[in-house]
């Protein structure tokens, strides 16, 4: 009887979820074949690709469909294909959209309660109190203290060098280093210096997050992405990733620190204890950063939600500055004309600002270069931080040119890199042309901070860092050209991208 019971359970679970795994056929819409138990993440759980590259392949193959359905598990995804659609999803359609459809547990996790995630009212509040922290009189207050991260930089490629000599660095490791500092200097109000003392705690905690970490906990990451749920009952059960708490200390301590001390220092944490003890963050003034850190008027942020947001910028900071420079200074090395375009337009801009190549930099120097910034963004359209977004339909929307509704509580896919790497949007897409930027009309394709509403709010910030690195190496440095290599992508649990056998240039140092 038991036997029979059991048989008997299991077929019928066996039917059900067949029947589920039916559903975008039934409706009609092309969709990728599902696999027991991991839909289409066979490949992902079995570390054999990344999610990203999972679903460029799908959309590869479903090259004639508008909309794909697949599972992550068991939970049914619509993949946007197509680029207009994926552009009003991220604007016009903003109200049906407005949710990521990612992972938060305030209670159990309260680092997760930040702004990327957030969903609904509490990211409009939050989004609101933000964006003053992140305007052109917020940065030139930063650039100083980026900068003195970017002579680190410097010194740290000449030592390396020695005298005339030719050294070969793996970029992506290296300017992660950088990154990191300049978060670390600007988002945690730190004095670190990870060239010099590569085992300082900051650095430390960064190889925790991206190379180490027990299988429960990468499994983690990876949930907060595929399947918020699962997250939620593993930080229920206690788990959770490996540096969230060492991090939340690090902000506690460093704002106990100047609140009893009162100290004042130009970089985004001080913005952020503003709006916790004011309720706001002030406007440019001449005595913006002039504020009375230790008073209580109007606790708006706990420590955790200050924390939260300082773990976002360290998380999406951090991958995105390293990569976007990592990759521009390796598609240079391919590009010798590029390169040599470039490295003129840095070395004419220092000149008619009166700089010295090795010196203290300028927020205008750096605004004129407009050459490198057709590079930063042909960097992010080949090589997108996130190669994927993620919403989550909040009420139902009719497809346009469709006879299909996306119901309530769908969540959607936009592949970015796939769309990036379209030949249909961008003529030989392998090709590194930073000059298809030149032109007044961009693809409605290139969405590499996202779009609308949510777009990424310290975007200005991240392509500052970005460029303040490129012209520390170019106007100090030879690169040496190499021969064209396409980067291959290694299955990871970050929902980043990273190169395989790393982003290997030589260097050396330049006649000046």
């Amino acid at each position: 009887m038991w036997l029979y019971l059991i048989i008997t359970f299991v077929t019928l679970m066996l039917i059900c979820i067949k029947i589920h795994y039916k559903k975008w056929q039934r409706l009609g819409i092309d969709y990728d074949e599902p696999y027991l138990p991991y839909g289409s993440l066979g490949e992902v759980v079995r570390q054999e690709k990344h999610l990203g590259m999972v679903l460029h392949d799908i959309y590869c193959q479903k090259a004639k469909a508008k909309i794909v359905g697949l599972f992550m598990f068991f939970k049914p995804i619509l993949l946007i294909r197509d680029a207009d659609l994926a552009r009003m999803i991220m604007t016009t359609g903003f109200n049906s959209f407005h949710d990521r459809g990612l992972y938060v547990d305030e209670k159990n996790d309260p680092m997760s309660g930040n702004l990327f995630v957030l969903p609904g009212q509490r990211w409009r509040v939050l989004r609101a109190k933000l964006t003053p922290a992140f305007t052109s009189g917020k940065l030139k207050g930063m650039f100083d203290t980026i900068d003195e991260v970017g002579n680190k930089l410097t010194k740290h490629i000449k030592r390396t060098c020695g005298n005339d000599s030719v050294k070969t660095f793996e970029m992506k490791n290296m300017l992660t280093t950088y990154a990191i500092d300049v978060i670390g200097s600007v988002i945690f109000g730190l004095d670190i210096d990870s060239f010099a003392e590569p085992n300082n705690e900051f650095r430390v905690l960064s190889n925790l997050l991206l190379h180490e970490g027990t299988a429960l906990q990468k499994l983690f990451i990876t949930m907060r992405f595929c399947s918020p749920s699962i997250a939620k009952l593993l930080a229920f059960l206690g788990m959770g990733d490996n540096i969230t708490h060492p991090l939340r200390d690090i902000v506690k301590r460093t704002i106990a620190f100047r609140e009893r001390n009162k100290v004042i220092r130009k970089d985004l944490l001080q913005l952020l204890i503003q709006l916790r003890n004011t309720g706001k963050i002030s406007d440019d003034t001449d005595k913006l950063w002039d504020i009375e850190t230790s008073a209580k008027i109007l606790e708006s942020m706990s420590i955790e939600q200050i924390a939260a947001q300082a773990f976002l910028f360290y998380i999406a900071g951090s991958e995105t500055t390293a990569a976007t420079a990592a990759y521009t200074i390796y598609e240079l090395a391919m590009s010798p004309k590029i390169l040599e375009c470039a490295q003129r337009e840095v070395d004419q801009c220092l000149l008619a600002h009166g700089l010295q190549p090795d010196g203290k930099l300028t927020y205008a120097a750096l605004h004129d270069m407009k050459y490198l910034d057709l590079c930063i963004m042909e960097t992010t359209r080949k090589y997108p931080a996130l190669p994927f977004l993620n919403r989550v339909c909040t009420q139902d929307y009719a497809v346009p040119g469709m006879d299909f509704i996306i119901k309530k509580n769908t969540p959607v896919v936009i592949p970015l890199f796939s769309l990036h790497r379209d030949n249909e949007h961008f003529p030989d897409p392998m090709k590194y042309e930073p000059k298809r930027f030149s032109h007044d009309s961009v693809s409605i394709a290139f969405m590499p901070f996202g779009e609308g509403p949510r777009q990424c709010i310290a975007q200005r910030l991240g392509i500052m860092n970005v460029k303040l690195a490129l012209v520390k190496i170019l106007s100090n440095f030879q690169i040496e050209s190499i021969g064209h290599k396409e980067v291959e992508f290694m299955p990871h649990h970050s929902p980043a991208l990273m190169p395989k056998d790393g982003l290997n240039v030589r260097l050396r140092k330049r006649r000046q």
